[in-house]
């Protein structure tokens, strides 16, 4: 594969990016950005990471997407019916959407989408082997008769879901890039190596790629969508996007003008860039301008409370009430402050991030910074002054590091002795799923803006390993209350028994949340129309690069 696209990657970067034209590359209109990780697939149907939901955002739509304050906008389809109780929605197709030019169809020319082709791309993720959405389409009624699945298109631009059930949260889970339409003759053609040569209807498409040192994407002259002016979209000839992995290094390149963006803490030279009240330095603001918004993510330490999962049945973390105490220990208004120079919202209400419905009012009554309440909670599990209590383990990722030693000494100052085990992301994981890691560090980003996406990890059907609940947390009340929230139309009334799980949980504290995070990013000031959203997607849409007159 590498070797059929470098003659081409070399043909493009003198004609489209290397400096032997008239114009330095940076003076071109172009969108910079490194990636720190990996792009692993451009199929949508492989969009679980950030990484690659970035550069899928470029390339692919779907049925809608998501608007200002999670408001559900049309994209593909103009407008759809949700009828029969909630369980059949009709999608109503636009008629001038097109796929990008590419070799596998007539004349190299992109063809008409139309509703087989959601059918198409829809019954793909059905396939474990493709697809890491298989269990978001669980409600889909495959067995309806006349249909591929419970998937129907009964005309060109009539496409229909069927679904066994009510499900609130459907319309939020088809804005994911999971969802999107791809061209079933480049599946066809390409296989399970279709990610290596996506075919989409997006306002850009893939030029060149070369793993883990720069991909190229090229502007769709055919793209549908334009601005409210009625001028087509995108503004922007073109996206590189390189592969640095040292941070410094990136950061660097960034501050030296070769990248437009870095965006991240982790990407950021958080030291050399704010304050220690969290401000951002003059010296940085003559040249950059800094974006922030609430993030759909919580970071949190997480316990396996389940004593008949365990190796060692002598765990204490399984008894609550030391759990509490533990919640109570950590000062988590100082971990934001001076760890993390004030990015982030520290999580004392709950697990749910605030700028969620079932939150947004910051009702749920969590876990502030108590010592005294942790002495007192100690001493009722029968351990005064932590005396008698075994030493615990807390396993973690390396870059937690500084915050684990944090967490360390204010739980020592309790009579809890704490032992940093310190991981490789993939090691700490299976470590969880696998039930072994009784205490953790871990964090949940929401998939698609709903409640109800952050309370799954505690619905008693979700145990690891086939599920998301790393505790292996189950309260009956809980299960009945989430079963019919996602049957519950109502939002008020939805919103409320999403507050009444959160508080439930709480209660039982199977969890540490820690802070609520952002996102934060770092821009140019020749950059214009970058929006940025609590999902910390990528949209390339609008964006206009100033260039040198």
């Amino acid at each position: 594969m590498r070797k059929n696209i470098l003659p081409g990657l070399c043909i493009s970067l003198l004609v489209f990016l290397v400096s032997c034209g008239p114009k330095h590359e940076a003076e071109e209109n172009i969108f910079r950005y490194n990636e720190m990780g990996d792009v692993t697939s451009l199929d949508p149907a492989a969009a679980r990471s950030f990484e690659n939901i970035w550069v899928d955002n470029q390339i692919y739509n779907g049925l809608v997407q998501m608007g200002d304050s999670f408001h559900i906008k049309p994209c593909i389809a103009k407008s759809w019916d949700i009828t029969n109780n909630g369980t059949i929605y009709t999608f109503h197709l636009r008629t001038d959407v097109y796929f990008q030019d590419d070799s596998i169809f007539p004349q190299g020319k992109g063809r008409q989408v139309v509703a087989n082709d959601f059918v198409h791309s829809f019954f793909r993720l059905f396939d474990g082997r493709v697809s890491d959405a298989t269990t978001l389409l669980n409600d889909v009624d495959r067995t309806y008769p006349g249909t591929i699945q419970g998937l129907s298109a009964s005309n060109d631009s009539t496409f229909i879901i069927y679904l066994k059930k009510p499900y609130a949260p459907f319309m939020n889970i088809l804005t994911m890039k999971y969802f999107s339409v791809v061209a079933i003759e480049a599946v066809d053609k390409f296989g399970l190596d279709f990610g290596e040569h996506p075919v989409g209807t997006g306002p850009f498409k893939l030029k060149n790629w070369v793993h883990g040192n720069k991909m190229v994407l090229a502007k769709n002259s055919h793209y549908f969508e334009k601005d409210a002016q009625g001028s087509p979209l995108p503004y922007l000839d073109g996206v590189v996007i390189s592969f640095i992995k040292d941070m410094e290094t990136s950061f660097l390149s960034f501050i030296d003008g070769k990248f437009d963006m870095v965006s991240g803490i982790s990407a950021i030279n958080t030291k050399q860039v704010f304050s220690s009240t969290g401000e951002m330095r003059k010296e940085f603001k003559d040249k950059f301008y800094l974006q922030r918004v609430p993030f759909l993510k919580t970071d949190y330490l997480g316990f396996m409370i389940d004593p008949t999962h365990l190796r060692d049945k002598n765990i204490v973390t399984t008894n609550a009430t030391i759990r509490k105490a533990i919640n109570y220990a950590i000062n988590k208004e100082d971990l934001v402050r001076y760890l993390r120079y004030n990015v982030g919202i520290p999580a004392i209400n709950g697990f749910i991030p605030p700028i969620l419905t079932g939150n947004k009012n910051m009702k749920t009554v969590g876990y502030d910074y108590d010592p005294d309440k942790a002495n007192a909670l100690l001493n009722e599990a029968g351990y005064p002054n932590g005396k008698g209590l075994p030493e615990i383990n807390i396993y973690i990722p390396d870059d937690f590091s500084p915050i684990a030693q944090h967490i360390q000494q204010q739980l020592q100052q309790i009579g809890l002795k704490v032992n940093i085990q310190r991981e490789r992301p993939a090691v700490l994981a299976e470590c969880v799923v696998s039930g072994q890691c009784y205490f953790f560090k871990k964090s949940w980003v929401g998939d698609y803006p709903d409640a109800e996406n952050f309370l799954s990890l505690f619905y008693s059907k979700n145990f690891t390993p086939e599920g998301v609940n790393f505790f292996h947390y189950s309260n009956p009340k809980f299960d009945t209350l989430y079963e019919h929230s996602l049957a519950e139309s109502n939002d008020s009334i939805r919103n409320a028994e999403y507050s009444e799980m959160d508080k439930l949980v709480m209660d039982e504290a199977p969890v540490v949340a820690l802070y609520y995070d952002e996102v934060i990013r770092l821009v140019n000031k020749n950059i214009s129309g970058l929006p940025i959203d609590p999902r910390n997607s990528l949209d390339l849409r609008f964006v206009k690069k100033k260039l040198p007159e």
